[in-house]
């Protein structure tokens, strides 16, 4: 394991599905970090400490040494080119790679607007994976790999494993959708369940969560 692993800090927040996502990709290639934990509702993002990180005031926000990156897909990007041999995310195929670095309708929205698009539209868009997912999926979301970014043949980017396990666990444990209606995200769900790089970035496992807290 590179020395300078051992700088790496990650702000984040338990509950936060972009800090979520970002601590899969950190545990799969089993990098060490700092966890820096900010509390949301208390308003710490607004802090002038935070906000020399990140003006914006959003969390992750990853420092490595003098590098500091406040956007997960970047964050994730970064790690991928700095540790590529440490559990590669990307596909080898460049055409596959590219749909990759499409972001999903989620990035585009903020938080406030990110919760309302989730509560009207989450079990929507549960009905719809399933049905995309139903003649793709293997052990994960688009095979026997875990990769960022589901590529079909319709060359629309939908999220794969690193940004679809946030958006199933929200859907299951937040939002309370019947997970019987469900049998590929629910088989899923399981399988991410399994493995202790998705175990170790659980909501519920981070130091900050709430002691009573189940998502």
């Amino acid at each position: 394991m590179a020395s300078d692993q051992n700088e790496l800090k990650l702000y984040s927040n338990w509950r936060s599905s972009c800090s979520f996502r970002v601590r899969i990709a950190l545990n799969l290639k089993g990098l060490k970090y700092e966890y820096k934990a900010v509390n949301l509702v208390k308003g710490e993002q607004f802090s002038p400490e935070f906000t020399k990180l990140n003006p914006i005031g959003y969390v992750p926000v990853l420092v490595h040494g003098d590098m500091v990156l406040a956007d997960s897909f970047a964050i994730i990007m970064y790690l991928e080119d700095k540790y590529p041999h440490h559990h590669p995310l990307l596909p080898k195929d460049i055409h596959k790679k590219a749909i990759n670095y499409q972001k999903s309708i989620g990035e585009k929205l903020g938080p406030d607007a990110q919760l309302a698009w989730a509560k009207h539209h989450v079990e929507k868009g549960c009905i719809a994976l399933e049905s995309l997912l139903k003649d793709h999926a293997g052990r994960f979301a688009t095979g026997d790999e875990i990769f960022l970014v589901w590529f079909p043949a319709s060359s629309l980017s939908l999220p794969a494993d690193l940004f679809l396990a946030p958006q199933i666990h929200a859907a299951f444990t937040r939002f309370n959708v019947d997970k019987t209606q469900f049998p590929i995200l629910s088989r899923l769900y399981e399988t991410y369940d399994e493995i202790p790089a998705f175990q170790d970035a659980m909501p519920e496992k981070q130091p900050d969560a709430p002691l009573t807290s189940t998502s």
